[in-house]
């Protein structure tokens, strides 16, 4: 069996490769001065960086965990999501309210895709 880990150090790895699957952690903004839809802006264009990265793209998403901390901006991450999905691909996705390690951070992304066939 063969893994494939990228972008790691002692605690955790942001990419995993295993048979055809690419794993992604939780990504979250960079900027945390943002409003809800310019973090989840910032959080996807990384997503995009690291799917490149490890060979594949949000065409092949397969199920995405969304955890934001307060519902009522959902509305603003929702936004941003679906001017980014690729239109009638959508992944599977769950999405709660939770609250994240740095107060600051309004969301968090997670992502599983698939490698494009050879």
């Amino acid at each position: 069996m063969t893994i494939e880990y990228q972008d790691s150090n002692a605690r955790m790895s942001q990419v995993a490769i295993h048979n055809g699957t690419v794993y992604l952690a939780g990504q979250v903004p960079s900027d945390a001065s943002a409003d809800m839809r310019g973090q989840t802006e910032q959080v996807l264009a990384r997503i995009d960086e690291l799917l490149a990265q490890a060979g594949t793209s949000k065409q092949n998403l397969i199920s995405a965990q969304v955890w934001v901390t307060d519902m009522a901006e959902f509305g603003q991450m929702n936004e941003a999501w679906e001017a980014w999905v690729v239109p009638g691909r959508p992944p599977v996705r769950a999405a709660l309210e939770a609250k994240l390690a740095k107060p600051e951070w309004k969301v968090e992304i997670m992502v599983v895709a698939a490698l494009p066939e050879a």
